[in-house]
């Protein structure tokens, strides 16, 4: 037996490892069991070598825990160690450069350094444990097997031990302060979070299986049940395997195995699989997002090497696409000591080019190869790639090609497309390609249909960043501007200089104009009076495309409005002046009656874009029912 201390000069190591090293102590089985699957794989690498001679079986992880004695085991059947190796790997090696470790970060909890510099992922069982022993053999012909504790301070002991089989079993003597890992439910817990998916097979305790009847059975005939190690884990992932070997069945299978308490199927998946100048795996999926501007983030999740790191993957993921799920697995990626935040650097935006391009490339595919099933999926995907397209301009360029622009009699352009179709028809006398768009169906119907009894395409545009979409286009393409049907009469929102002659003398306007300013609030309301279609309706509400524009961009947050107040509910009242309803209104007699047709006039204007509502509805309704009394 020999005693000795860790070669660590620094004596309030182990008071950091507890309280600071790791931003959540329930990572220390995430360490442990990768130490484990680390050791079980050299094993089988030794083994395809033909460096160990013989059958190595089928090596399995297995966790313990023992709420008597206070005890959880994580036991391999890897490499195992010599004594010297434990001198080495756990004494030395774990410390080497502790010193400067704890000098740098002795006052920082939440910057805890770059993980892989200090080897610290064994000490991590210090957050919970009181005293730690570690039993392992080596694989190595005639090793002997040697036991290792450690109570938490710098000395430790190091014997020899009886112990039969290949491998490590580390045990931890749960602190009073970490009880609740001693639950098995605490433990199942974190087994399904951190290693769903590591590559070696993790057993916890048994379960009962039924086996199924031979043929011939009698039909009273009993189901056998036998116990069996319960496995945890998926050693192999749809995303380790060849695409080529997978079907489509297979993706939904593993998206519902990474999602079970989602119901809907994906859209479609896109696999990642690169290995220079980085290495990274994974699947993406499209899930159904409909209009829904802030869905939950969060849902993809990165591995390094199949063990679970974090779903934090802002930085490595561009932004517009934290909206997917599915899951990543890089080595390549620099973690903090915690392996619980990335550490930016070149490979991290290399990674994430990448993963832009990659999925670009899959739209345009699937553009290209089924553009009607591409179609019906739009309105399920458009917030992704309209978000794209404004957060990254290399997104934006090969957007151009898959975008679509869908028309409210359901059509759907590219802007090429739509840009061939409407130019002849809707460009105005300034040589301005005019795109006409609506954001809702239904409020905007009699704009929409004043559009298209000219022959007018128009565009249904209805997500809640498109404002901002619009800018960017208008801003990098020439002679085009976007603008909502409802924001001017369609004579003023294309205007191709054609003079139309008002019923009403110069005389009579300037009369007229008055008289409705005297009853529309000026704060709210710009009065303007335009010669129009004589059946056009009397008054028309529309709100400049500008304002509204502007006022959207800052409700939706960005667009360099953010903190100038907000802006004001401005709207034009368009006075049609060749209306009879309007001449009438001009040549009544009585001051009353003519307020009173105004107000009815303005209420049915403001009535048609919602705008009408309590006491002004409870007003207009009783006024109308005496006008037809």
């Amino acid at each position: 037996m020999t005693t000795g201390s860790i070669k660590v000069t620094a004596e309030n190591i182990f008071p950091i490892i507890k309280k600071f090293l790791y931003s959540d102590h329930e990572i220390f089985l995430r360490e442990l069991i990768s130490n484990a699957t680390d050791a079980t794989l050299k094993l089988k690498h030794l083994s395809t070598l033909g460096e160990i001679k013989g059958d190595i079986g089928t090596p399995m992880i297995e966790v313990k825990i023992d709420k008597d004695k206070k005890e959880i085991r994580i036991i391999d059947q890897g490499i195992g160690m010599t004594g010297d190796e434990v001198e080495k790997y756990i004494n030395q090696m774990a410390f080497s450069g502790a010193e400067e470790f704890v000098e740098k970060y002795k006052d920082k909890v939440e910057d805890t350094g770059i993980i892989g510099h200090f080897g610290l992922g064994f000490y991590s069982s210090f957050m919970v444990a009181s005293k730690v022993e570690i039993f392992t053999k080596s694989f190595t012909k005639g090793s002997k097997a040697v036991r290792w504790e450690c109570d938490g301070s710098p000395e430790y002991t190091l014997e020899e031990t009886k112990k039969k089989d290949r491998g490590t079993e580390i045990v931890l003597h749960i602190d009073d302060d970490s009880l609740e890992f001693l639950e098995k439910s605490r433990i199942e817990q974190l087994l399904n979070k951190y290693n769903k998916f590591m590559p070696i097979p993790i057993k916890f305790g048994t379960r009962e299986e039924t086996l199924p009847l031979p043929e011939g059975a009698e039909k009273d005939a009993k189901r056998e049940k036998i116990t069996v190690d319960n496995i945890v884990n998926n050693p192999t992932p749809a995303w380790t395997k060849n695409p080529t070997d997978l079907k489509d069945e297979d993706y939904k299978d593993f998206y519902r195995e990474l999602y079970p308490m989602q119901f809907e199927d994906p859209l479609f998946n896109i696999h990642l699989n690169v290995d220079y100048p980085f290495h990274l795996t994974g699947i993406l999926y499209f899930p159904k997002l409909h209009k829904n501007l802030d869905p939950t983030k969060d849902k993809i999740q990165l591995y390094q090497n199949q063990v679970f790191v974090t779903d934090n993957v802002e930085g490595i993921v561009p932004d517009f696409l934290q909206m997917l799920r599915g899951v990543i697995d890089s080595p390549d990626i620099p973690l903090n000591v915690s392996r619980s935040y990335l550490q930016a650097d070149g490979a991290v935006k290399k990674i994430a080019s990448y993963i832009t391009r990659k999925v670009a490339d899959k739209l345009i595919s699937l553009f290209n190869n089924d553009r009607k099933s591409f179609e019906e999926k739009w309105n399920d995907i458009k917030i992704i790639i309209e978000y794209g397209m404004l957060s990254e301009d290399k997104f934006y360029e090969k957007a151009d090609k898959f975008a679509l622009y869908p028309t409210v009699d359901g059509n759907y352009f590219t802007f090429a497309e739509l840009e061939e179709k409407i130019k002849p028809l809707q460009t105005d006398k300034d040589n301005k390609l005019v795109i006409l768009y609506a954001s809702n169906e239904k409020n905007q119907h009699s704009y929409i249909e004043t559009a298209k009894e000219k022959g007018y395409e128009v565009l249904l545009l209805d997500s809640p960043i498109i404002s901002h979409l619009m800018q960017k286009i208008e801003g990098s393409k020439e002679n085009i501007h976007f603008a909502r049907v409802d924001a001017d009469h369609i004579d003023n929102l294309i205007n191709k200089d054609e003079t139309k002659i008002s019923k009403l003398s110069d005389e009579q306007l300037d009369v007229l104009k008055p008289l409705i300013e005297e009853i529309v609030p000026k704060e709210n309301y710009s009065v303007q009076l335009e010669a129009l279609d004589s059946s056009a309706s009397p008054f028309i509400i529309t709100q400049p495309e500008f304002m509204r524009r502007m006022k959207e961009m800052q409700a939706s947050g960005g667009g360099g409005f953010m903190g100038m107040g907000n802006f004001p509910d401005m709207y034009n009242l368009v006075v049609n002046t060749n209306n009879e309803l309007v001449v009438e209104i001009l040549n009544t007699k009585t001051k009353k009656k003519q307020e009173k047709l105004i107000n009815q006039a303005f209420d049915l204007a403001k009535l048609s874009q919602g705008l009408l509502q309590g006491e002004a509805l409870t007003q207009f309704i009783k006024r109308s029912f005496e006008m037809i009394k």
